[in-house]
């Protein structure tokens, strides 16, 4: 297990997951913590991943670093999102062996299930139909560093773990009305509707479909929860296990912002998958669940982004 002074690594320390896990390190007391931003260390490259291991001898590392991006990002660089994301991991994994690092958390995404897959999504599920063809080649990245985790555990023996998260929001969020997926974008709509006086706000879809949704805090926390308890071959789901329509979550968001307007369905916008929620029996059954409910992780969001710049700037 991790002690106060483990030497600890956060790959992707400056994204919404690898913040929250360096802010919950240090909040429970760990005090040996090393990061690198991304200029500093580029995990593509193999070479300075294995010199930077052989100085800092990390002990514990919390592989969240990936490059990441909404459907129209992961649709239009493909082949960016396939080969940066496979270098990153590879190259952490391999070097997390070559210099006997105690245990290592490799973190990936819902995605990676089959498109057609019942619901609620369990772990079994992996590889047994055919992807989400607009972010095939992220979810193969991903499929790829849980596989190698376990082909290391295979063959050499290593305590390598995967954790899947689902649907995240939270601090570092990405706001950016374009590319950002669904939760932070309608936080923002709203925010915008309800700052210039508009009367309605348009949904895409029929509002329908239906998506889980977890605070990041509460990955942040699962993650040092497997880290210090979970020591099995196969990946958990981490996820709160419950899910809301779109329009359940575009009502709650305007409750919480205090939007008066109506809500207008764009039905010529598709729906995307009807449903997407995780099984996450395994994970409770290990003994940890998430503790901060939607309405309130939404209120905190809000409450930490209502004037900031990122807010209040013109879309």
């Amino acid at each position: 297990m991790m002690k106060p002074d483990s030497r600890i690594y956060v790959a992707g320390h400056r994204g919404m997951v690898g913040s929250a896990i360096l802010r919950k390190l240090e909040k429970e007391g760990f005090k040996n913590v090393t990061v690198r931003t991304s200029a500093e260390l580029d995990l593509r490259n193999q070479a300075a991943v294995n010199q930077f291991f052989e100085d800092q001898q990390p002990e514990f590392v919390f592989m969240s670093a990936a490059k990441v991006g909404g459907i129209v990002a992961n649709n239009t660089y493909r082949a960016d999102f396939i080969y940066d994301n496979v270098m990153i991991e590879a190259n952490v994994i391999k070097a997390s062996h070559e210099y006997k690092v105690a245990k290592m958390l490799f973190l990936g995404s819902s995605c990676i299930y089959p498109k057609l897959a019942p619901q609620p999504l369990k772990e079994e599920y992996l590889l047994e139909g055919y992807l989400e063809q607009t972010n095939e080649p992220y979810a193969i990245a991903k499929i790829a560093g849980v596989k190698m985790a376990e082909a290391f555990r295979d063959q050499y023996d290593c305590n390598f773990i995967s954790a899947m998260p689902t649907n995240l929001y939270g601090p570092n969020d990405n706001y950016d009305l374009q590319n950002s997926h669904v939760l932070p974008a309608l936080l923002r709509k709203f925010h915008s509707a309800a700052k210039e006086g508009k009367s309605q706000v348009e949904i895409w879809g029929t509002g329908s479909p239906k998506r889980e949704f977890l605070h990041v805090n509460d990955l942040a926390d699962a993650s040092l929860f497997l880290m210090q308890n979970y020591n099995g071959r196969g990946f958990v789901n981490v996820g709160s296990g419950t899910d809301v329509s779109t329009k359940e979550l575009a009502e709650m968001i305007a409750k919480t912002i205090g939007f008066k307007g109506d809500l207008v369905f764009n039905t010529s916008k598709p729906d995307g998958t009807p449903r997407k929620l995780m099984d996450v029996s395994r994970l409770h059954g290990l003994g940890w669940k998430h503790t901060i409910q939607l309405e309130e992780g939404i209120r905190a969001v809000y409450d930490e982004m209502k004037n900031t710049e990122v807010f209040n700037h013109s879309a």
